[in-house]
């Protein structure tokens, strides 16, 4: 099991942001994590990724408990935020060098994974500029290489086409393709032709509560469109 999270609460004051949810993700899936803004999307991804904690329930990456044993998480999980956060006035190979050696990958190990994630994201031509001087969609591309550099089993990524251009669109849905042939994916996104192009499940919640967990294919056979139970779940 590459995600399990069981009864998973967070309270702000008394506004419940996610309300006793549970979901597991196999290993190799990838997984479209779908709701209205506000639904409780980043903050069940900020804990998982062990940036905030929760107010109960559990969740476990890899079989390890994100309160126990953190470090063990965070060395299993690669984590692209939806405010890609980068310093604009490194190169790409300088930022790559920095964040692999906060992970202790380093000399030729490090040099090689930088050219392993560099061409596995497609920043071939990219890769001498610094990170200011490049397009979002290749910014985008350097936050996934960063959320990669220490060869992670799991990949969450928050809101990773979000302000793209439909080239770059395109683009990005088929990296995140292909790194899904080796990795557990989880995105969170509003777009439903994304997930209906890349997605093998979806978990769609509102209001902090779960509302679908249901593989696409089966999703698609009981007759439920994903637009429409998107536009319910935004007027209820």
């Amino acid at each position: 099991m590459s995600l399990k999270i069981q009864n998973l609460t967070k309270v702000y004051g008394q506004q419940k942001a996610v309300n006793d949810i549970s979901f597991d993700v196999q290993k190799g899936e990838i997984v479209g994590f779908l709701g209205p803004n506000g639904a409780g999307k980043s903050t069940t991804m900020k804990i998982a990724t062990c940036y905030i904690p929760a107010t109960s329930g559990s969740v476990e990456v890899c079989g390890f408990d994100v309160r126990q044993s953190p470090n063990d998480v965070r060395r299993n999980i690669g984590y692209l935020p939806e405010h890609n956060p980068l310093y604009l006035d490194m190169y790409v190979k300088e930022f790559l060098e920095f964040v692999g050696g906060i992970y202790k990958i380093k000399g030729n190990t490090l040099k090689q994974r930088i050219e392993e994630v560099i061409e596995l994201v497609g920043l071939q031509v990219e890769q001498k500029k610094k990170i200011g001087q490049l397009s979002k969609g290749y910014r985008q591309r350097v936050g996934l290489a960063q959320a990669l550099i220490h060869d992670p089993q799991v990949l969450i990524l928050d809101e990773p086409t979000t302000g793209l251009d439909p080239n770059q669109l395109v683009e990005i849905r088929s990296v995140i393709k292909q790194i899904g042939r080796e990795k557990t994916v989880i995105f969170s996104t509003h777009i439903m032709q994304e997930v209906e192009a890349i997605c093998d499940r979806v978990v769609i919640i509102n209001k902090g509560q779960v509302m679908e967990n249901q593989p696409l294919d089966k999703l698609v056979q009981s007759g439920k469109n994903l637009e429409q139970i998107f536009r319910d779940l935004t007027t209820r």
